[in-house]
């Protein structure tokens, strides 16, 4: 594993934080994990780069997960993240039929047949395991985990513990963060609800979590011990300097990196974001559960009243068979594009070269500043 000391020397006087520290980075900036955008490429540019790049497995089966972690650490020897959900169903989705199934398809049905699609037709729900995933992470002591959706059993962070591995945990409430300092999570994630994707709440529903990071980040600073990653909004240097002075010692950054042509979105997903198309809404109508997307027909479709949502992970397969078909056809209205509330501040087509705005950016922020004092 790379050594935590051997670029030290060079990194900028912001960059050594508890956060740069403990993960053994260069610096404090995490790359979010995109959960089904993620790419080996992106991960591993990041991490390279001297950031913490992240691998969202949270739809891959364990023994995809460790070829993914084979990959990865053949192209970096720097520490990555692997990152899961600890809840990966919800209630109902186990006992959601073929009745339930067939009124969601109605709203969707007429999409799909204009896009040349076949409808589906009902399965059974077939569950995936957390702690399956879980161990392959474990098994191969991967340098990071990181999780969303709720804690581990304390035997899974036990074991990371033992094994050196760091854990980062998501809060998006004060409550939830001192849930995680209790179960000596190493680092925190304050998520606030500007973030793209979905929200990770745990303690309480989603739409009674939605904190802006402004708010969010200096409670949970005040209220725990354990090092604070900002989250939500955060797209250029001036976002990292505010989180800073909120109390962050580091932070995650998603959209902008999904704008990449390194990270796994379509093409179609990553013009919307360069041109500036990123106006944002909540939505359940793409997974079952709340995330922030693109404002497009498709989500203002989802947001119509009387619209039946199954349960999650089964409305996320459901929508698949709008969102294939339209990627293939270039219908971007009609394609679930995750983005935070920051998109239009995504301008970089490449990892180095947000990295290097990002680094830069902030040296030259901090210097001005100690310059005005000493004036």
């Amino acid at each position: 594993m790379h050594d935590p000391n051997s670029r030290k020397t060079s990194a900028p006087t912001w960059a050594r934080t508890r956060v740069s520290a403990r993960l053994g980075i260069e610096y404090p900036i995490i790359q979010g994990p995109l959960g089904g955008l993620s790419s080996q490429r992106l991960t591993a540019a990041v991490s390279n780069y001297g950031g913490l790049g992240s691998f969202g497995a949270l739809g891959l089966a364990p023994s995809a997960i460790k070829d993914v972690i084979a990959e990865l650490r053949s192209m970096t020897d720097k520490p990555f993240a692997m990152n899961l959900w600890v809840s990966i169903e919800d209630a109902g989705a186990r006992t959601s039929d073929e009745a339930a199934f067939k009124r969601s398809l109605a709203t969707i049905a007429p999409l799909i047949q204009s896009l040349g699609g076949t409808l589906p037709a009902y399965t059974p729900y077939s569950a995936m395991k957390f702690q399956e995933q879980a161990r392959v992470l474990i098994d191969a002591k991967v340098p990071v985990f990181s999780f969303i959706y709720g804690i581990p059993p304390k035997e899974i962070l036990d074991e990371c513990r033992s094994k050196g591995i760091v854990t980062i945990g998501t809060a998006t409430t004060p409550d939830e963060a001192i849930e995680l300092q209790n179960a000596n999570v190493d680092i925190i994630v304050a998520s606030g609800f500007e973030a793209g994707g979905h929200r990770g709440s745990f303690l309480r529903p989603s739409e009674d979590s939605l904190t802006g990071t402004f708010s969010l980040v200096p409670q949970i600073a005040d209220r725990v011990s354990v090092p604070v990653v900002a989250a939500g909004g955060i797209a250029d240097s001036r976002g990292i300097v505010a989180a800073f002075a909120l109390g962050a010692e580091g932070v995650q950054i998603g959209t902008a990196f999904l704008a990449c042509e390194e990270s796994g979105a379509s093409l179609l997903h990553r013009q919307a974001l360069l041109n500036k198309r990123g106006n944002t809404a909540l939505t359940r109508g793409f997974t079952g559960r709340l995330a922030r997307a693109i404002k497009n027909q498709l989500l203002d479709t989802m947001n119509a009243p009387g619209v039946e949502i199954l349960p999650y992970p089964l409305q996320r397969s459901l929508m698949r068979n709008v969102s294939i078909p339209a990627e293939k056809a270039g219908r971007q209205e009609l394609i679930p594009m995750w983005a935070g509330q920051s998109a239009n501040l995504s301008h970089h087509t490449k990892a180095t070269e947000l990295l290097d705005a990002l680094v830069s950016g902030v040296t030259a922020i901090v210097d001005d500043t100690f310059t005005a004092r000493g004036r």
